[in-house]
This record gives C-alpha cells, structure tokens and sequence, in this order.
C-alpha cells in the first residue's frame, strides 16, 4: 500500500510528518504532493488535508479528506457551508475535533473519525540550558490574532526589561510597528527541529489565543508542545484550554482580558503545574482516530 497526501500550498502542517513517520515504521511507502500534483500517483490511497478541492473523485484510489480546522472571518460559516457542498465524495473523513466536525456539518453517512492534534517525541522535557528569553511565542501573526495587544504590554515599563520572542511568519507587519522596542524580537520562519531547542532557552511561553470562535474551540498545538517540554505556561482564558484542563489538569498563568496581570512578579510567583503528555503523543492520536481500522478493512491483510 502506498498512501499519497495531498495539501494545500501551506508551510506548517506538522501532521504530515507524523504521519509519514508513523506509516513509514509500518513498511508502509507515503508520498507528499500539492494540489493537483497527484493526478499522475500510483499511489492507493489519497489522503487530502482540505481545504476547498472540488476536483472530481479519484477513480481505483481509496480516499481519505481530513478537515484540520474550521474556517475563519471572514465569512467563516459561508466558507464552512461550501466546503460541505463543493467538495466531493471520500471513503472516509478525519475532523481536527468535534467543534471542527459539527462546523463543516457534513451529514451523508461517509465513517468519520477524530483525530485531534499530536505532539512529536522530540517535545520532551530537556536538561537545563542558559535562558536567552523571557518569554516565547510560536505559532501565528496574523492580523486575526491580535497580537499587537499583548505586545504593547512589553512596551510599558512593568515589561520594558524583559524579552520576547516571537516565531512565526507574515511578521513584517507587527515588526514594523513595534522597531523601536529591542526586547520584541521576531524570527521566523524556522524548521520544527529548531522548535524545542528555542523553547528550552526561554522561561517562559505564551500561549495567546482570541476568546471567540473558532479560534476558541480549536486544538493549541504549540499549547501542547510547551506542555510537553514542562515550559511554565502564561495563557489567555477561553474555551479549549477551560476543557483541557477539566481533563488533563496541569497550572497555567492566565491572564485577565484587559492583560492587567501581565507582570514579571506575578508571572514569576505562581505555582506551575504540568499536565500528563502521554495520551497526546502522535501514534496514539492516529491509532485513537478509527482510519487505521478503515485502511485495514480497505485492505486486507495490511497489519499496523
């Protein structure tokens, strides 16, 4: 069996080398294509992380569509709707969680399953290493994230000495506005081998994400990763993270809306805790998401 993934153009999508990961010790041979690069595979099954792809069905392929998040502003539930209708027929469907699932609202009894988002081997607890930064941010800039919110805080004197790093990319925006301010500092983009070598240099990470949806409702990856690495975490309050830690416990740093907590003091003092990472390791999110069961019955004989 050799199984194709087919995306669209998008620099950061750490599923894919999990999963090559993960088949691949398996014996089993994976490619990776953009749209439309897979017309001309060999390959026996057709794993499309969607976006909107109304190409028509893929003849003799198994296919599979994974929807890894909901859409955004805006437009969010317009762009939600046509990505129901447009997009063809699979075999089987994969959701990010079940938010995402009831946002796409598919309702034509193709299997589904949930995968949720993993976190590679290589986020683990590392020994102690010279701290270079205060704080860390990784993950997106974009404009929906309002991070200039929580940057103006590093202008004012309370933060004025303490440093923070930001990881990502489309930062030039944000880096023009605050040039000025030296303990800002933007670097990106990067590759995800570089990742846990900056998180252990710093303090602490931020986790800093809009209480509105569907930015809300959707699985942090890096949340998960600073978790994995025991990174004290200073954190917005919303929805997901409410869930996460009625599940899996652990301490963070939340912050208030209007950031008035955000001090070096308070940061320092509180009591972190960590949750237990094991469950959210990749090859137990696969194994837990039902397509492993839907490939064996599409081949027989086929063992993982």
């Amino acid at each position: 069996m050799k199984i194709a993934f087919v995306h669209p153009k998008r620099a950061f999508l750490p599923e894919l080398a999990a999963y090559q990961s993960f088949f691949e010790s398996k014996n089993i041979e994976t490619v990776i294509y953009q749209y439309g690069e897979e017309k001309s595979s060999d390959a026996d099954v057709f794993w499309f992380m969607m976006g909107i792809y109304p190409g028509a069905a893929a003849r003799g392929k198994k296919v599979i569509h994974e929807y890894s998040s909901s859409s955004i502003p805006p437009y969010r539930r317009l762009k939600d709707l046509i990505k129901s209708k447009l997009n063809p027929r699979p075999h089987f469907r994969l959701y990010h969680n079940e938010y995402v699932m009831k946002q796409i609202r598919h309702r034509d009894g193709i299997p589904w399953g949930i995968r949720d988002q993993g976190v590679s081997g290589d986020f683990k607890p590392l020994p102690a290493a010279e701290k270079q930064y205060d704080i860390i941010y990784i993950g997106s800039l974009s404009p929906e994230r309002r991070m200039d919110r929580l940057l103006r805080a590093f202008q004012h004197p309370v933060l004025k000495d303490r440093t923070i790093l930001l990881l990502g990319q489309d930062y030039e925006r944000l880096a023009r506005e605050f040039s000025s301010d030296q303990n800002i500092i933007f670097r990106g983009p990067i590759s995800r081998e570089e990742i846990p070598g900056y998180l252990s240099h710093a303090r602490f990470a931020v986790n800093y994400i809009p209480d509105r949806e569907p930015f809300n409702a959707q699985t942090s990856t890096k949340f998960l990763e600073y978790a994995a690495m025991q990174i004290p975490i200073v954190s917005t309050e919303y929805y997901w993270l409410s869930r996460f830690r009625e599940k899996y416990g652990g301490k963070y740093f939340l912050l208030t809306e209007d950031l008035s907590n955000l001090n070096w003091s308070q940061v320092n003092a509180f009591n972190y805790e960590f949750p237990d990472m094991k469950s959210w390791r990749w090859e137990q999110r696969i194994r837990s998401s039902g397509v492993i069961e839907f490939l064996q019955a599409a081949f027989p004989g086929i063992t993982f």
